[in-house]
């Protein structure tokens, strides 16, 4: 009976880690942003690869307590607190709420000393989080789960004091919803694995892989939060391999000031019908296949974006985005 019992318990538990990690934001390293993390740290809530992992433990399980995905056991509170955080991209949010000018992350293939200046000052001395929700560690676990409860969405409401110009300052979220990729270049010997990366600033998020699809439909909602210098919204797409680097399948840019700048002169959408607020215009000098209209609808603000894959011999994508300012 008692057997019986923790058999189905693990396979439960298996079950629920499984569905944690194929969420879009936990398919990269939270730190380095490398693909297909299968380690995390179960106290902080995020999901990394096995470089960020070995600077992670040398941290001590006071400030990071690791655990294998694939090979480790995982309790039922482990997993609890892992889904209370929200994933990588919610992590990410305090964790990097303020990254100063000049101070870069790590990417996939840094080096050592790189990697461990960077995740010290993360989670370690918590340089990068607004002041009110530093948390001091001393020699004991840290209660991580209380910054992700009502002060998790409050954060953002927080602007940066006197000590902490120069820092980012998010002025509202991006929600992007990839439709549908049509006649993707091939990259495997008759067809291609694609998935979609998003880098705004120094976030990056992706979608799913869709295995052997030359006309993907995703559908899938990413989240990023908007820096108060942001750029432009860039996009990847990529052709998954098991056995060697993913090769690319295109890219192009979304200018989002056109949006954002109709989204705050307009105010509450709320109070208005359905209507167009803006237009950014397809030009020789961007990706557009047409004019993308800006509107206001069911009281949201929404841009619907098509685009032609540049530096690739093929390829279109389809894609949504709204505006979400920082109250909602």
């Amino acid at each position: 009976m008692n057997a019986t019992m923790i058999t189905k318990t693990t396979s439960v538990n298996r079950r629920r880690l499984r569905n944690l990690v194929n969420k879009s934001d936990n398919r990269i390293c939270a730190d380095c942003g490398a693909p297909d993390p299968r380690w995390a740290s179960s106290n902080i809530g995020v999901f990394i690869c096995l470089k960020c992992c070995d600077v992670h433990r040398s941290l001590g399980t006071h400030i990071s307590k690791v655990l294998s995905v694939t090979l480790d056991e995982w309790s039922n509170e482990q997993i609890d607190a892992m889904s209370e955080v929200g994933g990588n991209s919610a992590a990410n949010a305090i964790y990097e709420a303020y990254i100063p000018e000049g101070f870069s992350k790590p990417g996939p293939d840094a080096g050592i000393e790189e990697r461990k200046r960077f995740i010290r000052s993360k989670y370690e001395l918590q340089e990068f989080m607004k002041s009110s929700l530093r948390i001091s560690t001393g020699k004991s676990s840290p209660s991580f789960k209380s910054i992700f409860s009502s002060k998790f969405m409050d954060s953002f409401r927080i602007r940066p004091t006197d000590d902490e110009d120069g820092k980012v300052e998010f002025i509202g979220l991006l929600k992007v919803t990839v439709v549908k990729g049509t006649n993707l270049a091939i990259r495997d010997m008759m067809t291609s694995d694609p998935y979609v990366v998003l880098t705004l600033g120094q976030q990056t998020i992706q979608t799913a892989v869709i295995p052997s699809n030359l006309n993907p439909v995703w559908d899938e909602d990413l989240m990023l939060s908007v820096p108060n210098n942001y750029g432009p919204l860039k996009l990847e797409v990529y052709d998954h391999d098991m056995f060697s680097a993913d090769d690319i399948m295109g890219e192009a840019q979304i200018d989002i000031q056109p949006l954002i700048s109709a989204a705050m002169a307009y105010g509450d959408p709320e109070m208005f019908g359905n209507m167009q607020i803006g237009k950014w215009l397809k030009s020789d000098d961007n990706a557009l296949i047409e004019d993308s209209i800006i509107n206001i609808i069911d009281g949201k603000v929404k841009q619907d974006v098509q685009l032609k894959l540049q530096n690739v011999e093929c390829g279109e994508l389809h894609l949504e985005v709204e505006w979400l300012p920082l109250d909602q």
